[in-house]
């Protein structure tokens, strides 16, 4: 088994990076979902409400973004100063006290999303602990939904395209399913029963299945939803479970690194 293409999403819900390398921090993929839109009252902003936002393209410049989205001018965010505002966010049920960037970048993504939004940043006195239930004393994640990282493996895909196909449906891209890790070389859904992986010489924990909703319909290319609600609809004849519909495996990285595009995948557990 061997990576086959690794994702960098560096504002919660923009365009999927592809990318020939990956940084892991603590906290998962460096630069990896650092950024946040929240709303006027510092709720989070996904495409699952708004679908617009995966148009919007979230380069990374250093700790900085550079933003571009279709009919937008570029712009370039710099990381909030040091005194810079902060407020209090969420993402479900935490709360996290965030420095707020440049009003710039807000006029820019509210005129894009048409509706009033901010634009924070996770730094490091930002902290966000992953559940107790399934990480470690002192584990922490990005604004990502729960975990630092997700793996999927491109024979799942491969047998969900298989099946949209027989229904005469159209197939999907990985990047519906916003992962940082695919993974080749695996039968599907191998991941449902890894608990311990080495990938590029860093050692994770699979820790628990990723549930899916809404955001898998959202056409990453167009930004609205598939009208045949797919790919969930069809997920929901072989991947439902007690905890919801499954597609890929959540990790938290055991140690620091570079992984590359071709690194194997050893299972240990």
């Amino acid at each position: 088994m061997r990576l086959s293409a690794l994702y960098l999403h560096p504002l919660k819900s923009s365009a999927s990076l592809q990318v020939e390398t990956l940084e892991i921090d603590p906290r998962g993929p460096r630069y990896d979902r650092r950024w946040l839109v929240v709303d006027a009252g510092g709720r989070f902003v996904t495409a699952r409400a708004v679908s617009e936002l995966v148009l919007v393209r979230a380069e990374p410049l250093g700790a900085g973004l550079r933003l571009s989205a279709p009919g937008m001018a570029p712009l370039e965010v710099a990381p909030p100063a040091a005194d810079a505002p902060r407020a209090t966010v969420t993402v479900w049920k935490d709360t996290i006290d965030a420095p707020r960037a440049d009003p710039a970048a807000d006029a820019w993504l509210s005129a894009f999303l048409k509706r009033d939004v901010r634009l924070v940043h996770m730094d490091d006195a930002a902290r966000r602990p992953v559940d107790p239930e399934y990480g470690r004393e002192g584990d922490e994640v990005s604004f990502a939904d729960g975990y630092p990282l997700l793996a999927i493996s491109q024979s799942a895909l491969d047998g969900l395209n298989a099946r949209l196909a027989d229904a005469g449906r159209a197939p999907v891209t990985i990047t519906h399913f916003r992962p940082n890790l695919v993974i080749d070389g695996a039968d599907a859904h191998a991941e449902d029963g890894w608990r311990r992986v080495r990938i590029g010489g860093i050692d994770f924990d699979a820790v628990k299945p990723c549930t899916r909703c809404v955001f898998t319909t959202v056409d990453p290319t167009l930004g609205c939803r598939r009208e045949d609600g797919e790919p969930l609809e069809i997920l929901k004849d072989y991947r439902r479970t007690p905890a919801g519909i499954t597609f890929g495996m959540n990790l938290i990285a055991r140690g620091t690194g570079s992984l590359r595009v071709g690194d194997a995948v050893e299972v240990l557990a």
